[in-house]
C-alpha cells in the first residue's frame, strides 16, 4: 500500500502518527511537506520510502504536482493522508483529484465551515448553538438583537479557539466591528454563548457505523481560559464512560457525524452539557484531536492511538480497546506574556501526585511560553478510580507555579 503523508511542519505531535503510519505492516510511506526531509529525525527519515518538498504545504496545487513528482519515484499513490484540522479539504480535493478514498470533498467542508457544519446540524434536528455568518456589521447586529449578549465571534474555519472572542456588552460588540468589520471576503460566525459545563466527544466510525468513543472534560472551558491568563486549563477523562448522563451525546454525537459525512474515520468533537441539562453541539473536527488528547486516550486504554489513526485511515481498520483508565491533563501556563523564569512547587508536587504521573513537558527557564490555553507544558496523570485523577489534577494547579520574566 503506497501511502501519501502530507506533513506540511515536522512538528512533534504531527511526526507520531507518521512514525505510526511508517512502522505499519505493509505500509511504504512517502512525506509531502514544507520543512526539508534533514529536519525529519533520522531514525524515522530510515523508515520512508520518499519524500516531496513543496513550497507551501496547504495548498492543494502544490500538494497534487507532489503527488505526481513522487508517483514517477515510489509508484501511484493507494492513499493520501494528512491529521491537520487545515488541511482536511485541500486533502479531499486532491483525493478527489485523484480518485482515492477519503473523506468527502462535500464533507470536509461540512467540517471545516463551523457555519455550513451548524446548518446542516440545525437542518438534522441536532443541538446546537444559534449561530449567523456575518458578512456585514447590520447583520451582526441584527443577529445580537435576536439571541442576546454575550456571543461568540470566530472565523467560520478556525481551530484551538484562535481569534475567538466573547463580546458581553455593546460597547464590546461596537468596538469589535470597528476593529474587525465583516465583509463578504472576511465574514465572521457569530454564535449564542453556550452557559454550562463543555466536554469533548471523540468517536471513530467505519463504514457509517460508530466502533468506539471517549467523553473528556474540559476544567474549564478554553475560551475561559483565553479570558482569564491565571487560570490553568485542566482536562479529564472519566474511566466511566457509559453512564446513562451521556447517552445523549452518544446519541446525537454519532447522528451528528453521519449527517457531516463521515464514513470512515475518528472525529474530535467538543459540546456542552447546558445549565438546563440538555446538549448542545458546539463543533467537530474530522481528524484526531490535538493539545495531548491523542496521547491522553492512549494511556486511558494501554493503545497506541498514535498507530491506530493511521492504520484506520488507511485500511479502515481499529480494534477498539477497553478503557482501563482515568487519565487527565493540567497545562501549565504562567500568568501574563514572557519568558519563563522559573517553576515553583515541583518538589512538592513530585512527593503528593509523582506517583501518577505517566508523561510530561515541563517548561524550561529561558522558554517563551506559548499563547493559547496550552500554556508553556503539561503534566499527564492516570489512575483506575476517576476520583483520584481528579484530585490529583487539583493538586498540580495549586502547587505548581511557572514565573515568567
Amino acid at each position: 500500500m503506497n501511502v501519501y503523508f502530507v506533513v506540511p511542519f515536522f512538528m512533534e505531535a504531527t511526526l507520531r502518527f507518521v512514525e505510526g503510519a511508517a512502522s505499519l505492516p505493509g505500509v511504504r510511506l512517502a512525506i509531502i511537506s514544507q520543512d526539508p526531509i534533514e529536519r525529519l529525525p533520522a531514525a524515522l527519515r530510515a523508515k520512508v520510502s520518499g519524500h516531496w518538498r513543496v513550497e507551501d504545504g496547504l495548498d492543494p496545487v502544490r500538494i497534487a504536482e507532489a503527488v505526481r513528482q513522487l508517483a514517477r519515484h515510489v509508484g501511484a499513490p493507494d492513499r493520501i493522508i494528512g491529521s491537520l484540522e487545515q488541511l482536511q479539504v485541500r486533502l479531499a480535493e486532491v483525493r478527489s483529484h485523484f480518485g482515492l478514498p477519503g473523506l468527502s470533498v462535500e464533507a470536509a467542508h461540512n467540517f471545516r465551515d463551523k457555519a455550513t457544519m451548524k446548518t446542516v446540524l440545525e437542518r438534522n434536528g441536532l443541538p446546537c448553538a444559534r449561530h449567523r455568518l456575518a458578512s456585514a456589521g447590520e447583520e451582526a447586529v441584527a443577529f445580537v438583537r435576536a439571541v442576546g449578549l454575550p456571543v461568540v465571534v470566530k472565523p467560520p474555519a478556525g481551530a484551538g479557539a484562535v481569534n475567538t472572542f466573547r463580546l458581553d456588552d455593546p460597547a464590546d460588540l461596537e468596538r469589535y466591528l470597528e476593529r474587525h468589520p465583516p465583509s463578504v471576503q472576511r465574514p465572521v460566525l457569530f454564535e449564542e454563548f453556550l452557559r454550562g459545563e463543555e466536554y469533548s466527544f471523540d468517536a471513530v466510525l467505519i463504514d457509517g457505523r460508530m466502533v468506539w468513543h471517549s467523553i473528556s472534560s474540559y476544567r474549564p472551558a478554553p475560551l475561559t481560559v483565553l479570558e482569564n491568563p491565571w487560570i490553568q486549563w485542566c482536562v479529564l477523562l472519566p474511566r466511566e464512560i457509559d453512564r446513562p448522563e451521556f447517552e445523549d451525546i452518544r446519541r446525537s454525537g454519532f447522528k451528528a457525524l453521519r449527517a457531516l459525512g463521515l464514513e470512515t474515520g475518528m472525529s474530535h468533537m467538543e459540546w456542552f452539557r447546558r445549565t438546563d441539562g440538555g446538549i448542545a453541539i458546539s463543533e467537530a473536527g474530522a481528524r484526531p484531536p490535538g493539545a495531548q488528547f491523542t496521547t491522553l486516550i492512549s494511556y486511558a486504554h494501554d493503545f497506541d492511538f498514535y498507530s491506530a489513526w493511521p492504520r484506520l485511515v488507511i485500511f479502515g481498520a481499529f480494534d477498539a480497546p477497553e478503557r482501563r483508565y482515568a487519565t487527565g491533563a493540567a497545562y501549565v501556563r504562567g500568568l501574563g506574556t514572557g519568558r519563563v523564569k522559573a517553576i515553583h512547587g515541583l518538589e512538592q508536587a513530585q512527593r503528593e501526585v509523582g506517583s501518577l504521573v505517566v508523561a510530561s513537558q515541563l517548561p524550561k527557564p529561558g522558554q517563551a511560553q506559548p499563547s493559547g490555553y496550552e500554556g508553556a507544558g503539561y503534566v499527564i496523570l492516570r489512575h483506575p478510580e476517576t476520583a483520584v485523577v481528579e484530585q490529583g489534577l487539583k493538586r498540580i494547579i495549586e502547587v505548581l507555579r511557572i514565573e515568567l520574566a
